[in-house]
């Protein structure tokens, strides 16, 4: 059973990775996840990877620069995530995003490697700020769908959809 107290030590480890204020992260078990088998270290970048994507959400929406964006997005999730920032520029606002807690399930696995998808459970925290003046904060529990594909160090997200509960 090396599979949960591998998962322990990556969780663990993104604390580490993302200071101490970090989102309580369960990913549930992958039986099956498709025609090809998930590998453990796999596993692991996906989760690791995913999760420094949301770091860098936030980051780039609260400083409104989009190229934060580039280590962690690729296609149509940077391209919607670019516009967005794009215009609370143009409104003169920024986004704060404080994730609280993620609940992930892996469901597919593509038979040639190249795209994996995951469902997040994720709760968190939004403050829109105009001039350093918050305008309003409200606590969010949606489901994200994520599709992410290798590069030649990490994976990527590139679709980001959120269906909110």
């Amino acid at each position: 059973m090396k599979s949960p107290m591998f998962i322990a030590g990556l969780v663990v480890a993104a604390t580490f990775v993302f200071g101490a204020d970090q989102p309580a992260v369960r990913v549930a078990p992958t039986d099956s996840v498709g025609p090809r088998a998930l590998e453990a270290q796999t596993k692991a970048a996906v989760v690791r990877d995913y999760l420094q994507a949301w770091g860098s959400l936030s980051r780039a929406f609260e400083q409104n620069q989009a190229d934060i964006l580039d280590a962690d997005f690729v296609g149509v999730a940077k391209e919607k995530l670019e516009g967005t920032i794009r215009e609370q520029v143009k409104l003169g606002i920024q986004t704060r995003y404080r994730d609280g807690s993620h609940d992930l399930k892996l469901v597919f696995y593509s038979p040639e490697g190249l795209s994996i998808q995951l469902l997040d459970t994720v709760e968190y925290d939004v403050q829109i700020v105009d001039h350093e003046k918050v305008l309003t904060t409200q606590h969010v529990r949606a489901r994200y769908v994520a599709v992410l594909t290798p590069t030649e160090v990490r994976w990527k997200v590139r679709i980001f959809q959120a269906e909110p509960e």
